[in-house]
Parts: C-alpha cells; structure tokens; sequence
C-alpha cells in the first residue's frame, strides 16, 4: 500500500512504524473472510481491509478523525485472526493499537461515551474499586430493562454474587512440591482475582504440584491491557509500569524461570511490552526482559509434562481456544495436548477462529454485535456435544457461560482437579463429572 506521510510525520517513532505496517498490505482481501465483524456486519468498513484504509487516512491527515471512521475502529475486535490470515504479515495488533491511541487523543466522544469508557477504565482495572461495583449491581439488576443497552448489558455480565478475597491476592511466595524444577512469578490478574479467584488458586495447586514455586510479586497484579487497547496509553503504560518494576525486582533477586499468565489477553500484551516501550529509555531494556520471559500456564505445563491423572475422566471437553491464545499468541496445540494428557476428550469447535465477542470490554461496549457473536459460538459448542467447555481467558468464560447452560472453566482447572485437586464448582452435581461410580456415559 502506497503511503504519503510527511517526513515531520514520520520523525514520531508510532507514525514510522504504522508506515511500514501499512506499506505491507497488498489489498489481497484474505483477511475479510476470517473477520468476525464482516461475517456479521458484510461491510468492507468493518473488515480489516477496510479499516486499514481507514486507519491510513486518518494517520496521514492527522487530527481527529470523522465520526465514521471512529464507529468502524470501535467495532473492530482485535481478535487478530485477519494475522493470521494475512500472507503478507501485516502486524494489524499495532496498527489498530495506534489507531486507538490517536482517537482517544484527538477525538471528542458523545458525554454518555465518554463517562461510559471513563468508568471501565478506571473502574476494571482496580480490584477494590471493581469489587465494590460489583457489589452495587445487585441493587440496578432488577431495572435493567429500564437501563440503555450499555448499561444493561454490563449488568447482564456481573456474577449474582461476588466470591470472597482469596489467599492468591496476597503477596507471596508458594513453595513446590518435592524438588524445585522452575521457579515463576504469577500474574493475577485485576478482574479475574476479584471474578474468578478459583482460576489462581488452580493455577498455583498445578504448579506446585508439579514442581514449582510460585512467586506473587506486591504491586504485579494489572498489566495494562484493558485500558491499552481503550487507546488510553497513560493508564496502560502506568499499569504496565508498575508490574515490570514488581518482577524485576524479583529478576534481580532470587531470579525467575518464567512469568506465568493464566489469561491469555493479559498473555498477549504482556509479550508485547518490548514493543510498547521500545522509545522509553528507562523500561525499554527491562520491558524486554519481561516480555521474553512470559508464558502461558499452558506453555509452561507442556514443557514440564503433566502428572498421571488420578481421578476419573474421559469426559467430552470442547475446547475454546480464545483469540489472544490462537492469533495473539499463536498457542494452539499445549492446552489440547495437556487435556487430553488429563483424560479428557478434547471436542474441535467449528469455525474455531471466530471470536466469541468477549474482547475485553468488547461486550460492554458493543453489545449487540457482541450478542451475536456469542450466540453463534454457543451454538458451534453445543454442536459438538460436549459436556463441558475449557478455555484459557477470563473474558471468554464470562461471555460464553452467559450464553449456554454447559459449564465453562479455565483449562487449569480441569488440569488441577485431574492431578489431584478439587473439582471445579462449575462441574459439581453434574452427572457426567460424578466420581461415585455411577456417573453418567
């Protein structure tokens, strides 16, 4: 694609870089027939291609751009299956992340848009400040179908209650079980230790069991992600800040084998912080060093090896490969791999690719199209029969288990309870998980 930025244009370390981006792109069209958003939506605004042109326009001409092109980034997911898809490696993760910053910087949103992306970003990202909303949905559920869509459809997403603080918040140091093979920090997450505490818990029951110590490092707890892809850079890079400082502190302690992250979105961003601090002269080195140490638990627990189950399995698991692990991270075959080590039949989802509409805030912000979307990977899942659901995303748990009455748990949980840990509460009472002998075929 032919580019004409200026050269003071060019002089700013994002313009150069979303220049080469664009210059990548050959107009093939590939990546239109992977795009959720096309799928649904048949607009060629709403797929990669057309966003790219957009995005190209908008960078060249600089300032804000027209409400138009604002309404077709916000529609873009990131799920990044058109990089998958794409022969000509075009790195659309950064592009559409520039784009996201330059309208948040230039562009002025309705009020309610505003106060709406204002309350999730500082909101979410917060664990005190996101248990207490949480608590405070109870009292708006029962209204709302009185609320805007917005609204309602945050509400719609909120647990009916909210689990206790866990003993994986706190800082600390886990110890292995028997000889120590690895030694890892864990990221715990802002929303999922306040959601889903059960998820860390699994997680540190896993590792330890198998050999490693598990280090939960005081102030590592959000790595920025969900204000990052918001195009709100200063909340993101403070986070992100922030828990770099925590793990090289440990680094350049006792030393880490790996930083080990149990949601795949977080997985992503995390990777990515070499390259979203590449022109900070005071992170540039240590956001490396972090970024190369980063592991999915499941990349971590295929290098290791997963012990022999002890209970019984074999049950029908659909597994779905969130869109930060398939496209972000390109981790495809560990988690299937450890689940069928586990016992479990792993189930292949049609039309695996497609996003469930989750994205991290995706489904608070565009509801309806994100609506969709579910419906239509709750429908693939419920095709394969499966007894229950694994994914390796907090995000996609919550939207998928909003949509389907098959229980949905992390991949780690179902690794835990194989090896020797609880059963997940999501699976109990359920016939085809019983373990008295008379479980259901």
């Amino acid at each position: 694609m032919q580019t004409n930025f200026s050269l003071a244009q060019l002089a700013d370390a994002a313009i150069r870089d979303s220049e080469q981006i664009l210059r990548k792109c050959v107009h093939c069209g590939f990546c239109t027939a992977t795009c959720p958003t096309y799928t649904i939506l048949g607009d060629e605004l709403d797929s990669p291609r057309g966003r790219i042109y957009q995005i190209k326009d908008m960078l060249e001409k600089g300032g804000p751009p027209p409400d138009s092109t604002v309404k077709h980034i916000d529609r873009c997911l990131s799920c990044l299956s058109c990089m998958t898809t794409c022969p000509s490696g075009v790195h659309y993760m950064h592009l559409v992340d520039h784009a996201r910053a330059h309208i948040e910087a230039t562009h002025t949103r309705p009020p309610a848009d505003r106060a709406v992306r204002h309350v999730i970003a500082r909101v979410l990202p917060n664990p005190r400040l996101f248990r207490l909303a949480l608590l405070g949905a109870s009292v708006g559920r029962p209204f709302r179908a009185m609320l805007p869509k917005r609204l309602s459809a945050m509400l719609a997403l909120t647990p009916a209650s909210v689990p206790a603080p866990s003993y994986s918040d706190r800082p600390g140091v886990h110890p292995a079980q028997g000889p120590r093979k690895r030694r890892v920090a864990l990221l715990i997450g802002c929303a999922q230790q306040v959601l889903a505490p059960q998820i860390n818990e699994a997680t540190i029951r896993l590792l330890t069991r198998h050999g490693v110590e598990v280090v939960v490092s005081k102030g590592a707890d959000c790595c920025g992600a969900l204000t990052h892809h918001m195009g709100k850079e200063d909340l993101a890079h403070a986070a992100a800040k922030k828990t770099i400082d925590a793990w090289t502190r440990e680094i350049e302690g006792e030393g880490l084998d790996a930083i080990v992250i149990n949601a795949s979105g977080c997985g992503t961003s995390v990777k990515d912080y070499g390259h979203m601090f590449r022109e900070d002269s005071a992170y540039a080195d240590k956001a490396a060093r972090v970024a190369a140490l980063a592991k999915d638990v499941t990349e971590l627990m295929d290098e290791i090896g997963l012990a022999r189950p002890v209970v019984e399995t074999g049950q029908a698991v659909a597994y779905h490969s969130a869109c930060s692990m398939q496209h972000g991270q390109r981790i495809k075959e560990p988690p299937r791999a450890l689940l069928r080590a586990a016992g479990f039949l792993v189930k292949e989802i049609p039309d695996a690719h497609l996003c469930c509409g989750s994205a991290g805030t995706y489904n608070m912000l565009q509801p309806e199209l994100a609506g969709e979307l579910r419906d239509r990977k709750v429908a693939a899942i419920e095709s394969t029969q499966a007894q229950a659901v694994a994914a390796g995303n907090l995000g996609c748990i919550t939207q998928i288990a909003s949509g389907t009455g098959l229980p949905v748990v992390h991949t780690v949980e179902l690794l835990d309870w194989a090896t020797g840990g609880p059963m997940p509460d999501a699976l109990a009472g359920r016939a085809a998980f019983r373990q008295d002998g008379a479980r259901a075929a």
